[in-house]
């Protein structure tokens, strides 16, 4: 074997992550139909196209081929983006019978009233941002460790948080495959049921990871 073709066979390969609940248990706020499209279908599809641009940059690499390279980096960040941001969504979801939608504690809880005034103001601003977003996106509470603030902010397509330099902490899919099978065209309903299913567990347990690091 030569060392190019060994150094294209050591690339990562990157996986889904295993969903933390059946399809199903997030009924009635997102449908069966949905989740299993949106994880075996969507999540799926970033992370094998995120794969297949990793060797194509690494073959690229091994032939000192820089505009090869070049090219392929806005896929790297598109679908890296996309597998990155579904790993976090789908553990800032939970059924309603294992902590989704139990109002957050601690820290965490402390922090959104200092920074927020009230969770209800959180979920306010919050919903007001993800139904603004044109086209498809993210909004995220994110945390700004140089202010140690918690703060808001959307992120167009797959772009992740960490490229306006936040620590991302919640994030809400408004892309249309998200919701529309469902919601149809109003945006607005789907962002509203969502906070039914927080997992606000999985959020304080993010905070604090960050706040450590």
């Amino acid at each position: 074997m030569n060392q190019n073709a060994k150094d294209q066979s050591n690339v990562h390969q990157y996986e889904l992550p295993p969903l933390p609940y059946d399809f199903g248990s997030l009924e009635p706020v997102i449908s069966t139909e949905i989740m299993t499209l949106h994880y075996t279908k969507h999540h799926q599809g970033y992370v094998n196209n995120l794969n297949n641009a990793l060797k194509q940059y690494a073959e690229a690499q091994a032939n000192n081929n820089l505009s090869a390279m070049s090219g392929l980096l806005q896929a790297i960040k598109f679908n890296g983006g996309g597998h990155l941001n579904h790993s976090i969504f789908w553990t800032n979801l939970a059924p309603k019978d294992k902590q989704g939608g139990v109002p957050p504690e601690g820290a965490l809880a402390e922090a959104i009233n200092r920074d927020f005034g009230s969770l209800d103001k959180l979920i306010e601003q919050m919903s007001a941002k993800a139904n603004a977003i044109q086209g498809s996106g993210w909004a995220w509470l994110g945390y700004d460790k140089s202010v140690n603030r918690l703060v808001l902010a959307t992120c167009e397509n797959q772009d992740p948080l960490t490229t306006k330099g936040l620590v991302p902490l919640l994030g809400i899919d408004v892309w249309e495959h998200a919701y529309y099978l469902q919601y149809k065209n109003v945006r607005a309903d789907y962002v509203k049921q969502i906070w039914s299913i927080i997992n606000w567990k999985d959020v304080e347990k993010r905070f604090e990871q960050a706040k450590a690091k």
